[in-house]
């Protein structure tokens, strides 16, 4: 990963912790202290998975950041690596990494080592719980905006549902509307067209009756 623009060091010591190893004579073994952490957050919140595609670059973000905190000298950083290098279950590994540290330090404890592990893990347990609450606080916001989004659409489910609902009422009406328009002008209709039947049958036994006498007119006078 590249470099970052802050320092895991000055993330994590406090300046009353910086001169913590200057007490204790030894010969520089100057380490890069130009490991850098970066200042934002990088976004490596997805949701745990057996294959979880960011966990190899999270690691080596702690990789460099537990480098960074390191200073000058031999103490638990130095033997970790070694330990690391050679194997943790080799009890040898130990005996061979703490017996280098005694010829650069030869103040060197077991007590001390223990010490600077856990500042180690302290410091690496504060990065944790910022990042993990970094990351639980987006997750929150994003849980709130898919909520309210959710919300809204199914409001407006219900809303267009409702309208649904009444408009089929409408239309129901309508249609019994329409069925009593039918019911309403059928009698009409059969009374007109009844009467233009009668006015047709009229006619022709009024014009009939009328023709017989002219023509018993023509034939009988």
């Amino acid at each position: 990963m590249a470099k970052e623009s802050f320092n895991w060091k000055s993330l994590f010591v406090n300046d009353d912790t910086t001169t913590e190893k200057k007490d204790i004579p030894e010969p520089a073994v100057v380490k890069d202290i130009e490991n850098k952490f970066p200042d934002q957050q990088q976004e490596y919140f997805a949701e745990p998975s057996l294959v979880n595609p960011f966990l190899t670059d999270i690691l080596a973000v702690y990789d460099k950041g537990f480098e960074s905190l390191n200073s000058q000298g031999f103490d638990f950083f130095e033997l970790y690596k070694s330990v690391m290098a050679v194997g943790v279950t080799n009890p040898q590994s130990y005996q061979m990494a703490f017996t280098m540290g005694k010829t650069i330090n030869p103040n060197l404890t077991k007590d001390f080592l223990l010490e600077k592990a856990r500042f180690y893990i302290a410091e690496i347990e504060k990065v944790h719980s910022k990042f993990d609450s970094d990351g639980k606080s987006k997750r929150s916001t994003l849980d709130t905006n898919l909520s309210s989004q959710k919300q809204d659409l199914s409001k407006s489910i219900a809303d267009l549902e409702t309208k649904m609902l009444q408009l089929q009422k409408e239309i129901a009406l309508k249609k019994a509307e329409l069925l009593k328009v039918d019911e309403g002008t059928r009698e009409q209709y059969s009374e007109i067209q009844l009467k233009i039947e009668a006015n047709n049958t009229a006619k022709t036994k009024i014009l009939e009756s009328i023709n017989t006498v002219v023509t018993g007119v023509n034939q009988y006078l």
